[in-house]
């Protein structure tokens, strides 16, 4: 959600901003809608002002026996009490209007993030890892998986597509990777482990910005609970509504949990393997902060996803997206991409995202500086991927892949794995 003073001080920066993005010039729509609004609150209190001045009137009128004047001070009573119902009406009516217009429009990228329609557009920061050299050719994941336990075909019969069912070693190496990455965020990166619900109300998923946009993208059950794309959403609105105190900034919070998404826009994109499924695992990182240290943050929560890339050595590189490849509630987003030999491309792994203070609009998220004791200001809010389980798995089965079809188990797993060395072909 965006600040409509701003705007009102700014409009030609704002639009600006928003065609970076591909969007169009909407200030002077969106300030006709605040403009009106207004104009009908002050129609409103004005009307009310008045109906309880000629309430006064009235008696006074009456007590002077002056029973004209009161006759007249009773008719306009009435026409006010009968026509600021409509204003009422109205003014609900554009200020909603005026609050699904800001509520559609995407964050505003920050100065630094490069222009560009699409993923074309992209800036690589650095690369981490050398790839490894094959003395054979490399598979892909969805190949080697075959004989470890991974089985799309029963997933299918029972679920459809985009769907997996793990077996047996495979299973525990999945199991294995999100222990090692939630562990890794909570002792050594400081974040506190959370157990969320993974079903949420309308109102969690519009604070975050899944709605009402992108529904489409999303998982609703008959009831109207929403299952979570990331704990993204469960974390995020942990502080809706609330006002903090400045002392307990920074808030910093993860979590291992099941994630869903429909998938609507890929159609027919990544329908082979773990790539792009609609039930996936992920361990999520978030953070709510103070603004002066947002920026701050989200270099932290970054090297806190590349700690997982070297510490399970898979080569990666970092990017820094363009304004036409970021979500639509991020100021800023730093992309890993994980190298995939049996690919020969470096494929995501996890988004980091500063997303000021949008979402904190939308939930109504503040904090009381430190000193005063009135007034408060937003919150901002980060999340990212600590990392994304199965595209992990997906990483370390192509990296790691020997010729005879087996798979050695990172270092960093084995004691996850309860000391197994290798994944053998069954």
């Amino acid at each position: 959600m965006h600040d409509i003073k701003y705007i009102r001080e700014n409009p030609e920066v704002f639009d600006a901003a928003l065609v970076k993005r591909g969007g169009e010039a909407v200030a002077q729509n969106i300030l006709a809608l605040d403009e009106q609004s207004r104009a009908l609150k002050t129609q409103m209190q004005e009307g009310q002002a008045r109906r309880n001045e000629a309430s006064k009137a009235i008696g006074k009128a009456k007590g002077q026996g002056d029973e004209e004047a009161a006759q007249a001070l009773m008719a306009e009573v009435a026409k006010l009490k009968s026509t600021m119902p409509e204003i009422e009406e109205k003014e609900r009516e554009v200020s909603g209007k005026l609050q699904d217009s800001l509520a559609a429009l995407p964050n505003l990228p920050a100065d630094d993030v490069p222009i560009g329609a699409d993923e074309e557009g992209n800036v690589e920061i650095e690369r981490w890892g050398e790839p490894r050299t094959f003395d054979f050719t490399a598979r892909e994941h969805s190949d080697i998986g075959l004989a470890l336990g991974l089985d799309f075909e029963t997933a299918a019969t029972m679920s459809g597509a985009r769907f997996a069912f793990l077996r047996g070693q495979i299973a525990r190496l999945q199991r294995a990777i999100g222990q090692y990455m939630l562990d890794q965020q909570t002792m050594i990166n400081g974040f506190q482990e959370c157990a969320p619900p993974v079903l949420v109300r309308d109102e969690a998923m519009f604070g975050t910005g899944q709605l009402p946009k992108f529904s489409e993208d999303s998982f609703q059950t008959t009831e109207g609970h929403w299952l979570i794309p990331p704990a993204e959403v469960s974390l995020t609105n942990s502080v809706n509504g609330q006002i903090l105190e400045e002392a307990q900034l920074p808030i910093r919070l993860t979590a291992l949990t099941p994630c869903f998404r429909s998938e609507a826009g890929s159609a027919g994109k990544d329908t082979k393997g773990l790539i792009r499924q609609h039930q996936f695992e992920k361990v999520e990182m978030v953070a709510i902060v103070h603004p002066d240290t947002s920026d701050a943050e989200h270099q932290r929560m970054t090297e806190a996803a590349e700690s997982i890339l070297k510490a399970l050595e898979l080569p990666y590189r970092k990017m820094l997206l363009c304004t036409g490849d970021m979500g639509a509630t991020s100021r800023k987003t730093y992309d890993l991409e994980v190298w995939l030999p049996g690919q020969d491309t470096y494929r995501e792994i996890s988004s980091v995202s500063i997303c000021g203070d949008y979402q904190a609009r939308r939930m109504n998220a503040r904090f009381r500086p430190e000193g005063e004791t009135k007034g408060t200001q937003f919150v901002h809010t980060l999340n990212g991927s600590g990392l994304a389980v199965g595209r992990t798995l997906v990483a370390v089965l192509e990296n790691y892949q020997q010729e005879d079809g087996s798979v050695t188990i990172p270092q960093a797993l084995r004691s996850y794995m309860g000391g197994i060395e290798k994944l053998e072909p069954a």
